[in-house]
């Protein structure tokens, strides 16, 4: 049984009881990412993270890695648009270590100046590494031209400008505004007792009382087009999308299924015409991503220059198919069977039950349990999907991005219309 609980500081507690493993994961989630950084100091949040391992005022960084591998532990941390999270995965046994571990990570940070400069080496090979890496690339140059100006389109990493700018004060200062109990999430699962943990975590965090500020989101006003980069490349990197659903809408599961049969499976329709039947790309998928305002539904293929004009016209006539077509009941089954299986799949670790623990507990304030889940997979319908469809996949909705050795190559943006 999920129990919920939230401290006196404001600190939501949660915890997911799993009794036939041995392991514990326990997480710090904070509700807050990239988008609420100062638009001035872009990758804030990213190199806080960083920042966080470096060393506390009771352990240096090597201490932290010592104590993590004594035990066997696994400790990671991440970044993302609309909150950030630093997770620990032990034997039950040493849970109190990771609690202590965790909490001193992400409440004492010694944030000392030479680590800060240090840290933006480090940071801009990592920028220079997504310039490198062209799938990764193509995605960020995508997302910052449909979200132009907005911080959801500004990259996670920053820039080396904006990193370069970043100071010792101003790291400081961004975190005691935004790494306060009010913000914090804490979320565990395995063999654990609930009481138990409450009392580590009371122990840990209930002493920290900072209130921090409100976040202002501001939703963003899609600006499709059609981007052309060229760049020396041996493939040609082609990412399409149009804005979805966000994290709480009603659509949502209609929204799951909808990309299973677009792109999220070795079945769905892109897989199938672009790569099986026609040979003309080796990877090519879709996926979703959802915030607490709006989402963005990408689609991307690697394929040769030449063909790059045909996979975007067999995108965009699929896409014009959910809208004109019903989805035939066995398609539909399929990709519903297909997603329930990999959601349940993709929950029998504790790492992945404390990660929907958090992340459910940061947009939603409350626990789907899996049979709830399952049974909005379960009411989407074809007309469902078409009446979706035809929401999303509308005239001056779908924007792209190509990269690669284009060369004067050109595309005709009007025939990304698809009505």
């Amino acid at each position: 049984m999920i129990v919920r609980e939230v401290l006196d500081n404001g600190l939501r507690l949660l915890t997911e009881p799993m009794s036939e493993v041995r392991s514990v994961s326990v997480g710090v989630w904070l509700a807050r990412g990239s988008r609420h950084e100062p638009a001035e100091h872009g990758g804030m949040a990213h190199f806080v993270e960083h920042m966080l391992f470096k060393g506390t005022a009771t352990r240096s960084a090597e201490d932290i890695a010592q104590e993590i591998d004594s035990v066997g532990g696994q400790l990671d941390a991440f970044t993302s648009k609309e909150y950030a999270g630093y997770y620990i995965k032990v034997l039950d046994e040493h849970l109190p270590r990771a609690v202590d571990i965790l909490s001193d990570v992400v409440l004492h940070p010694a944030l000392a100046a030479e680590d800060v400069e240090r840290e933006k080496k480090v940071i801009l090979e990592e920028i220079k590494m997504v310039e490198d890496t062209p799938d990764d690339l193509v995605h960020e140059l995508f997302t910052g031209s449909y979200w132009e100006g907005h911080p959801l389109g500004r990259p996670i990493l920053g820039t080396r400008e904006s990193v370069e700018r970043l100071t010792r004060d101003a790291i400081a200062d961004y975190f005691g505004r935004v790494y306060t109990p009010n913000n914090f999430i804490v979320s565990a699962a395995g063999n654990l007792e609930h009481a138990r943990v409450r009392d580590l975590v009371e122990r840990a965090f209930g002493g920290v009382t900072a209130v921090g500020e409100a976040a202002a989101d501001r939703r963003p006003t899609p600006a499709p087009s059609l981007a052309i980069r060229d760049k020396d490349l041996e493939q040609t990197h082609v990412c399409l999308g149009t804005a979805a659903h966000a994290q709480c809408d009603d659509d949502r599961y209609v929204g799951y299924v909808l990309n299973t049969l677009l792109g999220g499976s070795m079945s769905s329709r892109l897989f199938q015409n672009v790569r099986e039947r026609r040979g003309l790309a080796y990877s090519v998928f879709s996926g979703l991503s959802a915030y607490r305002d709006t989402g963005l539904l990408t689609i991307y293929a690697g394929c040769a220059a030449d063909v790059a004009g045909q996979v975007i016209d067999l995108t965009v006539e699929e896409l014009r198919g959910f809208r004109n077509v019903p989805v035939p009941a066995a398609e539909l089954r399929r990709a519903k069977d297909h997603l329930k299986g990999s959601l349940m799949l993709g929950l029998e670790n504790t790492a992945s039950r404390m990660s929907q623990l958090g992340r459910q507990e940061i947009y939603f304030d409350r626990h789907f349990g899996l049979d709830e889940t399952l049974e909005g997979i379960e009411r989407v319908t074809a007309d469902d999907l078409q009446r979706v469809a035809r929401a999303l996949f509308r005239d001056g909705a779908l924007g792209g991005t190509v990269l690669g050795p284009l060369d004067g190559w050109q595309y005709p943006a009007e025939r990304l219309n698809l009505g």
